[in-house]
């Protein structure tokens, strides 16, 4: 057999794994994100890149890279249409099996997606939807700031994250989800229709509907090193009287509505009731009276079904 008969066996016994590398205003960085996704150990990658009508010089520091490697998709926004719009917009043309969502100003550690994929095809959990890791934090500058999940002497995570049916936990705000270190099914984000292109924001939507009816499984290991940059969205939450603010928070009840008709335990709306008084809190704390009014029913509601 001749050797590229040889390499062609060998990568298709290895699931193709799609990378989508999500940009927006993210030029600093998006080289050395792109760059950690060629640098991996596992050989069978795809590699697709999705400008949402950066106002910086993404696009064109991305067009300049890219004629090392024309054979790359690049899929340029003329106009902003929203994160969960555009990475739909880019899976249409992946192929991948398992896939990423990695925003360009995070970077995978070299063996991240031969951890993930070992996990999808080796764990003791049956129906994943989804593997998730730990994170290393980084300063804008690519300093070392901390862990996502706290870590021991042998950078286990301590305690770590649970594994399998984690729906509870997950709605119950009792786990947070490292989405940055997520790999993701092809079979499972399809069946789940996607991202919801109403909501301004995409991951605890997906967390939510994926444990419902699929396991999803921590590994132990630090995966990605994720950017800490001073406007990223968690930040924006508690700003009062915030326009933009108030939209993601909009967000956040569309999502646990969903959640209320998922739920199908005592245990589950109690689970829900814990992330209801949260989001009752933060609407308090950044003067969303009319937010504030929508939750109180709903944890009436939960409280005594």
């Amino acid at each position: 057999m001749l050797l590229q008969d040889l390499q062609f066996t060998f990568m298709q016994s290895k699931p193709l794994v799609t990378v989508i590398c999500m940009c927006y205003n993210h030029s600093a960085y998006v080289i050395e994100s792109l760059n950690s996704v060629l640098n991996q150990t596992y050989p069978n990658i795809e590699l697709i890149i999705a400008d949402d009508a950066s106002i910086d010089n993404s696009k064109d520091i991305i067009e300049n890279w890219l004629m090392q490697y024309p054979e790359i998709p690049f899929v340029s926004n003329l106009e902003n249409i929203g994160n969960n719009k555009t990475f739909n917009k880019a899976f249409m043309l992946s192929k991948g099996d398992y896939f990423i969502d990695l925003a360009a100003d995070d970077v995978l550690t070299p063996d991240c997606i031969e951890k993930q994929i070992n996990t999808f095809l080796s764990s003791e959990y049956e129906n994943i939807g989804m593997v998730y890791g730990n994170a290393e934090l980084i300063s804008i500058d690519g300093n070392h700031l901390s862990y996502y999940y706290n870590i021991d002497a042998a950078y286990k995570a301590t305690p770590p994250p649970p594994s399998g049916d984690i729906y509870c936990s997950v709605i119950g705000y009792r786990n947070y989800i490292c989405s940055v270190s997520s790999m993701l099914k092809r079979e499972t984000f399809i069946a789940l229709n996607g991202y919801d292109e109403k909501l301004a924001f995409e991951d605890m939507d997906y967390w939510f509907r994926c444990s419902r009816d699929y396991n999803i499984v921590f590994i132990d290991a630090i995966l990605v090193k994720k950017r800490v940059i001073p406007n990223s969205l968690g930040r924006v939450f508690y700003k009062k009287l915030n326009p933009f603010t108030n939209k993601l928070n909009h967000t956040v009840l569309l999502v646990i509505k969903k959640a209320v008709k998922m739920n199908k335990t005592k245990e589950e709306n109690r689970e829900l009731l814990n992330r209801i008084y949260l989001e009752m809190d933060k609407a308090m704390r950044t003067l969303n009276l009319p937010l504030l009014l929508k939750y109180i029913p709903m944890a009436f509601k939960m409280r005594f079904s």
